[in-house]
């Protein structure tokens, strides 16, 4: 995906919708073949465009590739003399399931422990989007934001839970439509100390299936 489709303005991450023409192109010739393959008639009128929108749709859910995590959170690290957790629950995870490229969507919930550094509450969300709008799996995806705010501001420790919905179970396969997964990664205090993982999953329990 080229580079080009994005642009960073102020802080960084309000991605503009620009697409690049050829990777357009190609991705759509690609879904032309797949509707003649599956017996459709790609020059129908309702689907004469579908290509091209499946294409931008595809380059849209995947544009966390273009995204740097890290990035994202060291344009908005401050100095603060804060040591208790801070929690940003119920943040809407969309992803796509790299097994079967079908969506999986719940909620993520993320806490961190200060040390001696905090970070803009809004750019919890975005390093989770950053991470989710690729193909990923759930507990992969639940390790990448676990590590990058551990990496990236050092705190005394991290603590992610994410509870999500796939389709792949939902529409094919054992087709469970009630089921939902919950993932969860936790570094430092979160794991060496029991009250604390005890707070934080209280906190966000009355929101856990």
């Amino acid at each position: 995906m080229a580079s080009s489709e994005h642009e960073i303005q102020g802080e960084g991450y309000e991605r503009i919708d620009q697409y690049d023409p050829v990777s357009i192109k190609r991705i759509g010739d690609h879904y032309s073949d797949i509707l003649s393959t599956i017996g459709e008639d790609p020059e129908r009128e309702g689907l004469k465009r579908t290509p091209e929108r499946v294409a931008k749709a595809l380059q849209y859910l995947t544009h966390g590739y273009d995204l740097d995590p890290a990035a994202i959170l060291k344009s908005a690290m401050f100095t603060e003399d804060y040591s208790q957790m801070v929690l940003v629950k119920d943040i809407e995870v969309y992803s796509m399931c790299e097994h079967h490229m079908l969506p999986f969507f719940g909620k993520a919930h993320v806490a961190y422990i200060p040390n001696k550094c905090i970070v803009g509450l809004s750019k919890i969300p975005r390093v989770v989007d950053a991470f989710a709008r690729r193909l990923q799996v759930q507990e992969r995806l639940t390790n990448e934001i676990r590590d990058c705010i551990q990496d990236t501001m050092k705190p005394h420790g991290v603590a992610v839970v994410i509870e999500a919905q796939h389709l792949c179970m939902q529409m094919r396969g054992i087709q469970k439509q009630n089921s939902v997964t919950t993932t969860s990664a936790f570094t430092g205090a979160f794991l060496e100390e029991s009250k604390t993982r005890e707070e934080f999953i209280k906190l966000i329990g009355s929101r856990l299936h």
